[in-house]
């Protein structure tokens, strides 16, 4: 390949990291809306709520004017020397008033209570719609995506497979999440891992997957990578991060973007060795 056609290959890749980051501001501006019409929501309900407290206010202020007033018609009572059974149903009047007041100091507490984790709510909407609104560019450097993940979403792919699968893994029993032994006895299997020859487990593990006619297994040291191209259609890379969870992970079905990783994913499997 020429200098002239390296960069006019160059310049397709550059278009299609253009088209997919668009994909992306796309999506971007979905979650914005979605996020502003909860805010809008919360509000809502934050409007209510202030409405119903307001109402409980006066219902409070009331119930405390009439027990200042029956506070006041007892003293006039007592002071008029009103029989003793008059003094007691007022009594009874303001237990009545005192326990209702009770009540709507317990309601205004649990509104109050609600108020407040609305307004939380909402300080984390907010703080999502800022997020949302800033770089379109994914930063993948602490983003935790788990090793489980990944296998399921290769088995997923791999059980789609009609000819031909090349796959990576780190270690020879990661194989086993695969379920190799329910892939499609026509689709080829070219296979890289790492494994330790000294390990019975490993040995036994190669020996049965050896003994389908299907699979071709090879060793790779490098225990950087997970990989499964399907067909040529349809390609998941991921790449070994340094803590646990974080791997930046690849997922496509676009034939320019299957095309672009193909020297990789075929590299991992020229630098691996035929295991004697």
């Amino acid at each position: 390949m020429d200098d002239k056609e390296i960069k006019d290959e160059q310049l397709k890749t550059k278009d299609d990291l253009i088209v997919n980051l668009q994909r992306a501001m796309n999506l971007k501006e979905d979650q914005i809306k979605t996020i502003k019409d909860s805010m809008n929501l919360k509000s809502q309900q934050i409007e209510t709520l202030d409405s119903s407290l307001k109402i409980k206010d006066e219902k409070i202020s009331t119930l405390e004017k009439s027990v200042e007033l029956k506070g006041k018609e007892i003293k006039v009572l007592l002071d008029t020397r009103v029989e003793k059974s008059k003094l007691e149903e007022k009594d009874k009047e303001i237990a009545d008033i005192q326990g209702k007041l009770e009540i709507l100091q317990g309601e205004l507490k649990k509104a109050d209570e609600d108020l407040e984790l609305l307004e939380n709510e909402n300080e984390k909407i907010r703080n999502q719609l800022a997020a949302a609104s800033g770089s379109k560019i994914i930063d993948w450097t602490n983003i935790d995506i788990s090793k489980s993940k990944i296998l399921t979403k290769m088995k997923e792919i791999l059980m789609n497979a009609l000819h031909n699968v090349t796959i990576a893994v780190p270690n020879i029993k990661d194989l086993q999440h695969l379920l190799l032994y329910e892939v499609r006895s026509s689709v080829n299997m070219k296979i890289s891992c790492y494994i330790d020859p000294g390990l019975e487990e490993d040995a036994e593990l190669l020996e049965e997957f050896e003994s389908l006619d299907n699979i071709s297994i090879r060793m790779y040291e490098a225990k950087d990578r997970y990989v499964m191209d399907r067909d040529g259609e349809e390609l998941l890379f991921a790449v070994i991060g340094n803590s646990e969870d974080n791997h930046l992970v690849i997922h496509t079905k676009d034939s320019k973007h299957v095309k672009f990783f193909k020297s990789i994913v075929m590299e991992g499997w020229l630098r691996s060795r035929k295991i004697e």
